[in-house]
Parts: C-alpha cells; sequence; structure tokens
C-alpha cells in the first residue's frame, strides 16, 4: 500500500489476485529520443492482460514532462506525469526504471533504499555481481531469493533473445563457442530512430543520391547497414558486441564461454534478428536440435518443410506469428565443425527484448512470495 495516499483513491486498476504487488511506478513516460514510450506501451499492455493485482500506476518523467496528462495505456489508466525529483518511492512496490543509464545510476539505488524493488532496462547494474540478471526461461533460480540491494538488471534485448535459444541446446549437447552476427532494428533507436528511418527512406526513394544527416545512428540508415552499435573500445569491439559477450555468459552461468559478436543495425523498423553458429560439445543432428528447441513454452520452431521455412522481421511483426515468442529457423550443420550448427533467430525486440521480459521478472517474483 502506498502510504501516501488512501485506499481507493488517485489511480486505480484491479486484476484477479494472484500476488501481493499493490502499487506500481513506472519511469518510462515520454523521455524523447530513445524508446522509453515504445517499450512503456508494451510493458503496460503486458501488465494489464496479466494475473497481477495493480492498483496504481504513477507515471514519472523529467521536469519537462511533468504534469503531462498521459491517456490510458495498454488498458491501465495513468493521469498525471510526476517530475523524477518530486518522487518520494517510499510505499511504492515495483520500478520500473528505462530512462537509460544516467538516470538509473541517479535515482536506481535511491528509489531502491526505501525498500521499493527497481527492475531496470539500462544497462547501469548489468555487470555487477550483487545486481541478478534474469532471463525467467533460462535462469529463473536468480530470483529464489530477492536481491537485499533491491535491484534487478533487465539483460540486453539482443540477448535476452539469443540466450533463450542457447539454453536447450546447451541442456542437450552442452555450449564450447558461440559466433552472433546481430541484425537490429531501428526500434532500438526509440521513436526518434523510427521517425527518421521512415522519412529518410522517402528521400531516398524519391531522390537515390540524397544527402542524408547522420540523424540518431550516426549514420544514415535508410537503405543501408551501420556494423557499429555504441561506442568502440580499445579493441575495437562496440558497446553491445560486449554486452552480449558478457551478458550471455552471466545468464547461462558459463564465465568463461567464448563468445563473440558483431552487432549491426539494418533499416528494418522492428525486430532483431541473429545469424548464430553454435560449436556443442558434442555433435548434435539438425533433427535432435529442433526437437530440443520445439520442447521449449516460447520459442517457435521453423523447419526447412514448413510452409514458412524461416521467419523474417516483418512475418513475426505481421505474420500472426506470436511477438511474444522468440523465433527459430534455418537449423542446419557447419560444413566443416561437426560439432557445429546454425541458427537463425528473430525476435521483436520491445516486446521479447524488453517489456515482456521485465512483466515475466515481476511475475516470477510474486511467485516466489516476495510480498507475500
Amino acid at each position: 500500500m502506498n502510504r501516501g495516499t488512501a485506499p481507493g483513491t488517485g489511480i486505480g486498476y484491479r486484476r484477479p489476485y494472484v500476488g501481493g504487488v499493490k502499487w506500481l511506478h513506472s519511469s518510462y513516460a515520454y523521455r524523447r529520443g530513445r524508446c522509453h514510450r515504445c517499450r512503456r506501451d508494451r510493458l503496460l499492455g503486458l501488465l494489464a492482460a496479466s494475473q497481477l493485482t495493480i492498483e496504481q500506476i504513477v507515471p514519472i518523467a523529467s521536469g519537462r514532462s511533468a504534469g503531462r496528462e498521459l491517456p490510458p495505456a495498454g488498458g491501465i489508466p495513468l493521469g498525471r506525469v510526476i517530475a523524477l525529483d518530486d518522487v518520494g518511492f517510499t510505499g511504492v512496490d515495483v520500478a520500473f526504471f528505462t530512462a537509460g543509464a544516467a538516470v538509473s545510476r541517479r535515482a536506481g539505488e535511491k528509489a531502491a533504499s526505501t525498500g521499493c524493488l527497481v527492475i531496470d532496462n539500462s544497462s547501469a547494474f548489468r555487470m555487477r555481481d550483487d545486481v541478478p540478471l534474469p532471463v525467467p526461461q533460462v535462469n529463473p533460480q536468480v530470483l529464489d531469493r530477492r536481491p537485499e540491494n533491491g535491484i534487478i538488471a533487465n539483460p540486453n534485448c539482443s540477448t535476452i533473445q539469443l540466450v533463450r535459444a542457447l539454453a536447450p541446446l546447451h541442456e542437450v549437447a552442452g555450449l564450447r563457442r558461440v559466433v552472433v552476427s546481430t541484425y537490429q532494428a531501428a526500434s532500438g533507436g526509440g521513436l526518434v530512430g523510427l521517425s527518421q528511418l521512415a522519412s529518410d527512406s522517402r528521400t531516398v526513394l524519391d531522390k537515390p543520391s540524397a544527402r542524408l544527416p547522420a540523424g540518431r545512428f550516426g549514420r544514415p540508415l535508410a537503405f543501408d547497414l551501420i556494423p557499429q552499435i555504441g561506442e568502440l573500445d580499445e579493441s575495437g569491439a562496440s558497446h553491445e558486441e560486449r554486452k552480449l559477450r558478457q551478458e550471455t555468459r552471466c545468464i547461462l552461468g558459463l564465465p568463461d564461454l567464448p563468445v563473440t559478436a558483431t552487432a549491426v543495425r539494418v533499416g528494418v523498423f522492428h525486430c532483431h534478428s541473429e545469424a548464430v553458429l553454435v560449436e556443442l560439445e558434442r555433435p548434435l543432428a539438425v533433427r535432435e536440435a529442433e526437437d530440443a528447441l520445439a520442447a521449449v513454452s516460447g520459442l517457435r520452431l521453423y523447419r526447412s518443410c514448413d510452409d514458412v521455412p524461416y521467419p523474417t522481421p516483418r512475418s513475426v511483426e505481421f505474420g500472426g506469428g506470436s511477438r511474444r515468442d522468440v523465433h527459430v529457423g534455418r537449423i542446419r550443420a557447419d560444413a566443416d565443425e561437426r560439432r557445429a550448427l546454425w541458427l537463425w533467430i528473430v525476435a521483436d525486440n520491445l516486446w521479447v527484448g524488453a517489456a515482456l521480459n521485465a512483466a515475466q521478472i515481476l511475475e516470477t517474483a510474486v511467485s516466489r512470495g516476495w510480498w507475500d
């Protein structure tokens, strides 16, 4: 119960009771230039469809947006935006932070110190040993106990879909090495990135030689590929590539697993794709790998004999398949290494890679009795 507000006042929203989460606080609303609003809307829709009891959601943002009246999102009434600096977290059960690493570092630990559970979608806390990094389908055991510091890190979008496809193969044959190339959609750059891709695409269609501004991604994305996501380190690896390596090892519990990545931004609006070479501890027939993946809830397997033999970003977004699933196809044996397989993985980066995982973290925590 929020001790600063009387029961039944403010913004009310109820579902059939499953857990003790009564007040939910969201730091998503209206931070321009990133995907916070995209993720906010999807997260709220998922929460609305869940069996959680939610009495109130308090949307917060920067001072520029304070006082703005928000329409309902995902069926949940929101009301007026509150400035982050004016928020007291005492009595709030859960706070979702998606305003970027700088804001999370400034306010996340402060919120957690009041007893509020912080589920953070930035890179601020992911590599801290005292902060769980859960993908509930892969390492739910890290949520057996509430962390003493009150912070949980939501993994990187590209990592989540990768580990959900790797985990079943590791279970049946063991992982020796992973090589991944990502093809990441413009929605990873938020509403600004989506808008720029749309407008630049129209410009190029009208005039192919047109000069375009660098924009959200450092270089124009329309009809092009950008093989760098984030700053490069001294070795030449980008920030996105480092996250894929470090987080995959952490989530799978394989700290010495060789993982190498090339992360590429592509001119696609939604859904990240990955081409993955997996070297295993023992040879694994393609049919055996397919059966292992097909047995996992939340993974959709595509076989070469199917009417739709593989997923694409557009088919995942518009083709009637579930945007809640990780879609895996093009499974084939490597021609030279008998213990290696190739995979093609597609998932909606705003659902699977952000909002869904965050909501499932909360649902798992409730099922573990954290608020009993």
